[in-house]
């Protein structure tokens, strides 16, 4: 999949929601992504659950620790990613995950695993660019994105990040873990303007995007919005109503609303 084909599809306020899979489970993970496909937005992060998240703040890691007691791994994201393009959903679906993980199933498997599932790119947050080249070079022959991550702190380093850049390049708009924000520094903006400007690929901006001001604002910076916490804390609060069938339509309603809101102009 080429970069623009990313984003080729979807409204002109390009959201990019983060779900852990399987919380509160395998079903429910299938429903919000054909949910978040019917909202419209630019791709859906899929995440692995992970014990040790280092990038995540205390909302993904209770998320990733719901997944876990549901035995919740690899394979069987692999196994949503599949169901989900069985039902028809054309978003480009992109996995995240640590690399530990990852480098257990095997390199080669995981990304002919990751094809055949119906993945268009990967996010790998632990995994340093010196690092990257052979899992890089494997996706790359299997038509996959390994996706850039680059900080603010990158500085002299952004522009080897994004040489050769796929998909599009993640830009963390804070530092420290992931989580809901209320205050973000103005040099974030000069950072996304400078990303942007050396980029050969679409940016897109995420860690700690919560509401529609936030969305508005910063979709006036790079090419496309991510959200994580925010939407996996709704998630977290509608769990019982997703898990049960008398009250999901309830719940997936709450998301649907929330999606919304944030994709309001």
């Amino acid at each position: 999949m080429t970069a623009q084909s990313f984003f080729a599809n979807s409204d002109s306020v390009r959201l990019i929601p983060f779900i852990v899979t399987g919380d509160p489970s395998i079903s429910a993970t299938i429903d919000l992504i054909e949910l978040l496909e019917e909202e419209g937005v630019a791709a859906i992060e899929l995440g692995v659950p992970f014990s040790d998240p280092i990038a995540d703040g205390p909302v993904i890691q209770s998320a990733s620790e719901r997944a876990l007691q549901n035995h919740v791994q690899l394979s069987d994201v692999f196994s949503v990613a599949k169901s989900a393009r069985d039902r028809g959903c054309s978003v480009p679906l992109i996995l995240f995950s640590y690399y530990n993980p990852l480098l257990q199933y095997g390199l080669k498997s995981l990304v002919h695993d990751a094809k055949q599932a119906g993945f268009s790119g990967m996010i790998v947050p632990d995994l340093p660019l010196e690092e990257s080249g052979e899992l890089r070079q494997i996706a790359k022959e299997a038509g996959i994105a390994l996706i850039p991550l680059v900080a603010p702190t990158s500085e002299q380093r952004i522009s080897s990040i994004v040489e050769d850049a796929d998909g599009f390049v993640y830009c963390v708009s804070s530092l420290g873990t992931t989580g809901i924000r209320r205050h973000f520094s103005d040099e974030v903006l000069t950072f996304l303007r400078k990303v942007k400007a050396l980029s050969p690929v679409p940016t897109a901006v995420g860690f700690g995007i919560s509401t529609a001001e936030h969305v508005q604002t910063y979709r006036q910076y790079a090419d496309a919005v991510i959200v994580g916490s925010a939407l996996v804390k709704l998630i977290g609060e509608q769990g019982e109503k997703l898990s049960n069938e008398e009250t999901k339509e309830e719940g997936l309603h709450k998301i649907r609303e929330f999606v919304r809101e944030l994709k309001s102009k």
